[in-house]
C-alpha cells in the first residue's frame, strides 16, 4: 500500500475524515504536509501500514486523533496528550487571547485552575515569560502530563500544585485566575461524543455550573484589588456566568464569543 492508496481508505477528497487520515499518516511517517503530498507513490512498510489501520480503527470508534498520536497543537505549542487529559480545543485559544489583552503587570502573578495538559498556563507563560504562573489539577497523573509539557517546551518557571481548585494553593493573592473548568450538564446529549475523554474534566452539577460557581465565589478571596477572573464555559451559559459575577459584586463583566459566534469566555474584575 502506498500513501495515495492509504489516504483513499478514509473519507472523500477535501473531507475532514480525509484530513484526519493525512494527519495520522504524517505522524506515523514523521513527515510534514508538503512531504506527504510529494510522496504519494511511497510504499508503506508493513509496520507503518498496520499502525495506520489500527489508528483509523480507533478514530472510527470515536477516539480523538490526539489520543492516537499522543499530541495536539494548541496556540504555538505542541502538547502531549493522554487519556488522563482532555484534548485542548481551538476555542480555548479565545481565553488565551482574552487574557493577553488585559491590563496586567509585567510581573503578574496568575493561576490556571484545572490545567489539564497545561494548555492555558503554558501558552501564557510562553507569551509572558516574566509572569509568575501556577497551574493546578485535582488528578496527579493529569498534572504530570502538564509538567512533561512544561519540560518539553522549556517553561521551567511554571509551578504546579495538586488539589481541588483553591485547595491546591498556599495562601497568596493573584492578579489573574483563569480556568477551563468542567461545565457540561451530566444529562447533556453531547456527552456520548466525548466518551473517550475523562468525565471528571467535563461534567459538573447544577446543570454544569457548580465548578464555575465555586471558582467565582471563592476566587474573590484570592484576588488582588483590580484582579481578574477569566473563565471558559458552555455556549449557552454566558448569561448565567455573568449573573454569578454580578451577584458577587464584580465589575467590568464581559462575555467573549468563540470562532463560531457562541458565548465562550466570560471575564470580570474584582475592584
Amino acid at each position: 500500500m502506498n500513501i495515495a492508496q492509504a489516504l483513499e481508505i478514509k473519507g472523500e477528497i477535501d473531507s475532514y475524515e480525509r484530513q484526519e487520515a493525512a494527519w495520522l499518516l504524517e505522524h506515523i511517517l514523521g513527515i510534514n504536509t508538503l512531504e506527504l503530498k510529494l510522496r504519494l507513490e511511497q510504499e508503506l512498510t508493513e509496520m507503518q501500514e498496520q499502525a495506520y489501520l489500527d489508528g483509523l480503527a480507533r478514530i472510527e470508534q470515536g477516539e480523538p486523533l490526539a489520543y492516537v498520536t499522543g499530541s495536539q497543537p494548541f496556540w504555538t505549542l505542541d502538547l502531549k496528550v493522554t487519556h488522563d487529559t482532555l484534548v485542548p480545543r481551538p476555542d480555548t485559544e479565545i481565553l488565551v487571547e482574552t487574557v493577553l489583552k488585559l491590563p496586567l503587570s509585567s510581573q503578574a502573578n496568575i493561576v490556571d485552575l484545572g490545567t489539564g495538559t497545561g494548555a492555558i498556563a503554558l501558552s501564557l507563560a510562553c507569551e509572558r515569560p516574566q509572569w509568575q504562573v501556577t497551574a493546578t489539577d485535582i488528578y496527579a497523573p493529569t498534572l504530570a502530563v502538564a509538567q512533561d509539557n512544561a519540560v518539553r517546551h522549556g517553561l521551567m518557571q511554571v509551578k504546579f500544585a495538586c488539589g481541588a481548585w483553591f485547595e491546591a494553593l498556599e495562601q497568596q493573592l493573584f492578579d489573574l485566575i483563569v480556568s477551563n473548568p468542567p461545565y457540561i450538564d451530566p444529562d447533556d446529549v453531547h456527552m456520548q461524543k466525548l466518551k473517550s475523554e475523562p468525565e471528571r474534566a467535563l461534567i459538573a452539577d447544577k446543570q454544569g455550573m457548580a465548578d464555575i460557581e465555586i471558582i467565582i465565589t471563592q476566587g474573590k478571596d484570592w484576588l488582588k484589588p483590580n484582579g481578574w477572573i477569566v473563565l471558559e464555559h458552555g455556549y449557552d451559559q454566558g448569561q448565567a456566568v455573568r449573573d454569578i459575577f454580578e451577584q458577587h459584586h464584580f465589575s467590568q463583566i464581559k462575555t467573549i464569543q468563540d470562532y463560531g459566534q457562541n458565548d465562550r469566555v466570560t471575564l470580570a474584575c474584582w475592584i
